[in-house]
C-alpha cells in the first residue's frame, strides 16, 4: 500500500469512531470531524475551534506541558500557572530548610520579586498540530520488510524535522500513533524561566497521603503556583532578572459557580503513556506476574521509608518526594490489578478476540494477513515472560528503590567517558558530576538508604530466576555467611562512593585517581556486576521485543479494519490529548454509591491532630469554625473541595484544568479512583472517574487561607450558570 493509500485508510478508522462519554484521548485537531457533535449533545456549549485553533487564541494557548512530566495552566494575562502540589513537589522541597520549610508551612509570594526561579524546570505550549503521515511514510510499499520500513521513517522523520518552516525559538516533534500507523507533528515553544509563586502545606496539598492516594472520598488540596517569565519580547529566553512575565495568547477564566452532577466536563493535557490495545495475554502477564513483582519490592522499601519518615523530621523532607514517588505507582499497581481482576477484564478482552478471529477466518484477505497474530502473540510472550520477571525485578532493585545503585549507575557514565575518551572529555563535563552529587548528598541518609537496601536486595537473592542471578553477586554473599546485615555492612562501610567530603576532594584532584577509587570501590563492583550481569541475561528479549512491536502496528491496523464499528482512539504518548465527559459518582462494590463532590466537611472529619497524613494547619480550622468562606461557598454555604468526573485520564495529566462547558476553569485533575486505574489498559466506563480539586477551593486557601489577594486580583473569575 502507498503512503496516499495510508491516508485514506487513517480517514476510514477515524470514520469508525464513537466513544462512550468519558471514553478515549482525542487529539485536539481533530475534534470537530470527530467529537464536536457529541460533546455538544452532552451538554457543551463551545465549538471544536474554541478548543484548538491555529489562527486565533483557543484553550490550546493556555495549556502547558509542565517539566515534561505534568499539565499546567494559564490562568493570568500575566503567565500565572496552576499544576498540582505533587507536579511542583520537587521544587517545593528543593527550597525547602528546616528553616524555611516550605512542605510543611507552605510557599507563597506577596509579591513578584519574591517569587523563586527553578533552574531546570520548563513549560511547553503547542503551537500546531498537523498529520504528516505521507511525509513519513513516502516510499514504503506494503509488504517491504520492516527493516527497510523503519530506514524509510527514520529518514523521512530526520528531513520533515530539518526542512519543517518554523521560527528560531520553536521546535517540531513527530509522533506515532496507532502503533505507527499514522504519524503527527507537533510545533512547540518552550519557555526555560518558570518561578515557584505558591504551594500551599503539605497538610493541605498532600492531605491524606498515602491512606487517601488513589481513593474516593478525596479532600486534597493538590495544588501549586508558577509564572513563566519571558524575555521584553515575549519570547522564550533562559533566566535572567530582566525577564517579565509572560502574556499568553489565552489564559483560563476561573468559574465560581461550581459543578453539578451531570453537567459536562473537559480534561485537556498530556497523558503519559496507555495500552488499550494489548492482547489479553500480554495483560494477563502485566497482571499477574509483572505488578506483584513490582509491588513486592517497593513494599519492602516503603517500610523502611515511611518509618524512619515518622521517627526523623530531617528523613522527612529529605525523602518527601522520593517516597511520594515510590509510592504513588506501588498503589497504582495495586488497584490496576484489582480494577482488571472486577471487572473481568481479561476474560472481555478475550471474547473479542475470540470474534476477531471469526471474522477473520471468514475473509480470505484478512485470513491470509492476520489469521495467525493471536497465536503469534501467545508465543511471543510466553518466551518474554522469564526475561520480562528477571527486568521488572532487577529494575526495581537497581533503578528505582536503593539509592546506592543510582548513584553507581551515574558515576559509571562517567567512568565509561574517562576510559572512552580520557581525561579532557572528563574535565569538560566534571561540573555536572560536581552539581549531581551535591544534589544527591543534601538530600541523601546513608542510613536510610542501607536499611532499604538489606531489605530490598534479599528479593533479589531469594526471588531471582537461579539461571539469571548475577555470580559476583553469590560470590559476595557467600563471603559474608549468606547474611544480609553482614553484605550491607561491608558495603555500605567502606563505600568511599558515599562519603561526600572523599567524593568533593577526589573531584579536585586527579581524575585517574578519582577513576581508581571508584572502579575499585567494593559497593561499585557489587552494584555494576548486578547491572551488567542482568543485560546480558535480557540479550533475547531485544529480538522478542521487536518482533512484537510489528505484530502490534499490525495488530492494531486488523483492529481497525475487523471492527469498522468499534471506536478506536489512539494510545497516550506524552501529546496534548482532549477527554470529555461528566460530574458523575460510582458504585465500586454492592450497595455503595459514592457522590461525586466533597466538602470541607469531610476534612474536619478526618483531622487527626499531629498525624502525618490528616493534620491540618489550625488557621484553616479557624476559617472553617467562623465560615468565614468569603465568594467561594456553594448555594449552600459549604466549601467543596474534590468532585469526580468520567473523563478518561492517565498519568501525565496531573495538573490538567478541568473546564465547563462554557471553556471555564472548574477544577485540577490530579488523580483516578483505585479501583478504575486500569483504565490504562482495560477502560470500563462503571468505574473508572477521575479525581479534580474544585476551583473554589483553590481560590478559597489563596485568598482566605494564604492572604495572597494579589493573586486571585489578577485571574479573571466568571459566574456562567448565572
Amino acid at each position: 500500500m502507498t503512503a496516499k493509500g495510508y491516508i485514506l485508510c487513517g480517514l476510514l478508522f477515524c470514520s469508525s469512531f464513537s466513544v462512550f462519554a468519558g471514553e478515549g484521548m482525542w487529539l485536539p485537531l481533530l475534534l470537530k470531524q470527530l467529537n464536536e457533535a457529541e460533546m455538544q449533545s452532552m451538554g457543551m456549549k463551545m465549538t471544536a475551534e474554541d478548543i484548538y485553533s491555529v489562527n486565533n487564541g483557543s484553550l490550546k494557548d493556555a495549556i502547558v506541558h509542565f517539566g515534561g512530566f505534568c499539565t499546567g495552566e494559564v490562568i493570568s494575562d500575566k503567565g500565572l500557572v496552576l499544576t498540582n502540589h505533587h507536579c511542583g513537589y520537587r521544587q517545593i522541597q528543593s527550597h525547602s530548610t528546616l528553616e524555611n520549610n516550605y512542605l510543611d508551612d507552605g510557599f507563597w509570594a506577596y509579591r513578584q520579586d519574591q517569587e523563586i526561579p527553578n533552574p531546570g524546570l520548563f513549560v511547553t505550549f503547542i503551537v500546531k498540530i498537523e498529520d504528516v503521515t505521507a511525509q513519513i511514510l513516502d516510499g514504503y510499499e506494503e509488504g517491504m520488510a520492516d527493516v527497510i520500513r523503519d530506514k524509510i521513517v527514520e529518514k523521512n522523520l530526520a528531513s520533515l524535522r530539518q526542512s519543517y518552516a518554523r521560527e528560531d525559538y520553536q521546535d517540531v516533534m513527530v509522533r506515532p500513533f496507532f502503533k505507527g500507523n499514522q504519524y503527527f507533528l507537533f510545533v512547540t515553544e518552550t519557555y526555560n524561566d518558570v518561578r515557584l509563586v505558591g504551594a500551599p502545606p503539605s497538610s493541605i496539598g498532600k492531605f491524606g497521603a498515602d491512606t487517601d492516594n488513589w481513593e474516593w472520598p478525596r479532600h486534597t488540596g493538590d495544588f501549586s503556583l508558577f509564572r513563566i517569565y519571558a524575555s521584553p519580547d515575549n519570547k522564550p529566553a533562559d533566566y535572567s532578572p530582566d525577564n517579565v512575565p509572560f502574556k499568553p495568547r489565552h489564559h483560563l477564566p476561573i468559574s465560581l459557580d461550581g459543578v453539578s452532577e451531570g453537567d459536562f466536563t473537559l480534561v485537556f493535557g498530556f497523558p503519559g503513556r496507555t495500552n488499550e490495545y494489548l492482547p489479553s495475554v500480554a495483560v494477563e502477564m502485566q497482571v499477574d506476574v509483572l505488578n506483584p513483582i513490582k509491588i513486592g519490592v517497593r513494599d519492602a522499601a516503603l517500610k523502611v521509608i515511611d518509618a524512619a519518615m515518622r521517627a526523623d523530621a530531617d528523613v522527612k523532607i529529605k525523602y518527601a518526594s522520593k517516597q511520594a514517588g515510590i509510592a504513588n505507582a506501588w498503589k497504582k499497581w495495586i488497584g490496576e490489578s484489582q480494577g482488571i481482576e472486577k471487572t473481568n477484564g481479561v476474560e472481555n478482552i478475550r471474547a473479542m478476540e475470540s470474534t476477531f478471529q471469526q471474522r477473520v477466518l471468514a475473509n480470505e484477505d484478512w485470513k491470509a494477513s492476520y489469521g495467525n497474530l493471536l497465536k503469534d502473540y501467545d508465543r511471543l510472550y510466553t518466551s518474554m515472560e522469564p526475561y520480562a520477571k528477571t527486568r521488572d525485578l532487577v529494575s526495581e532493585i537497581a533503578g528505582r528503590n536503593i539509592e546506592l545503585f543510582r548513584l553507581v549507575n551515574y558515576l559509571d557514565r562517567y567512568v565509561a567517558l574517562y576510559q572512552r575518551s580520557g581525561e579532557a572529555a572528563f574535565n569538560d563535563r566534571k561540573d555536572r558530576l560536581i552539581s549531581y552529587l551535591e544534589n544527591f548528598f543534601k538530600d541523601y541518609r546513608k542510613d536510610v538508604d542501607r536499611d532499604v537496601f538489606k531489605s530490598v536486595i534479599q528479593l533479589y537473592y531469594e526471588n531471582s530466576n537461579p539461571s539469571h542471578i548475577d555470580p559476583n553477586a553469590v560470590a559476595y554473599f557467600t563471603k559474608v555467611d549468606k547474611s544480609y546485615d553482614k553484605l550491607t555492612a561491608y558495603l555500605y562501610d567502606n563505600a568511599v562512593l558515599l562519603n561526600e567530603d572523599k567524593m568533593m576532594a577526589a573531584l579536585k584532584g586527579d581524575p585517574a585517581g578519582l577513576m581508581k577509587s571508584i572502579e575499585e570501590d567494593p559497593a561499585y563492583q557489587f552494584c555494576r556486576s548486578i547491572v551488567e550481569h542482568v543485560r546480558t541475561v535480557l540479550a533475547p528479549m531485544g529480538e522478542i521485543n521487536a518482533e512484537i512491536e510489528m505484530l502490534d502496528r499490525t495488530y492494531m491496523k486488523a483492529l481497525m479494519e475487523v471492527f469498522p464499528e468499534k471506536n478506536f482512539y489512539p494510545d497516550a504518548n506524552s501529546t496534548m490529548r482532549v477527554t470529555y465527559g461528566q460530574v458523575k459518582g460510582y458504585e465500586p462494590r454492592d450497595a455503595v454509591y459514592y457522590q461525586p463532590v466533597t466538602y470541607l466537611d469531610g476534612v474536619m472529619e478526618k483531622y487527626v491532630p499531629g498525624d502525618y497524613e490528616f493534620d491540618v494547619p489550625a488557621k484553616l480550622i479557624e476559617l472553617y469554625k467562623a465560615k468565614d468562606y468569603g465568594q467561594y461557598a456553594d448555594t449552600n454555604g459549604q466549601i467543596p473541595i474534590c468532585f469526580l468526573g468520567s473523563n478518561h485520564t492517565t498519568g501525565g495529566n496531573s495538573g490538567s484544568p478541568a473546564i465547563d462547558a462554557h471553556g471555564n476553569l472548574i477544577g485540577l485533575n490530579f488523580d483516578r479512583v483505585w479501583e478504575g486505574t486500569m483504565s490504562d489498559l482495560y477502560y470500563d466506563a462503571s468505574i473508572c472517574r477521575n479525581i479534580m480539586v474544585d476551583a473554589r477551593y483553590i481560590l478559597f486557601l489563596i485568598d482566605k487561607f494564604a492572604g495572597a489577594e494579589r493573586l486571585v486580583q489578577e485571574m479573571t473569575l466568571v459566574h456562567p450558570k448565572k
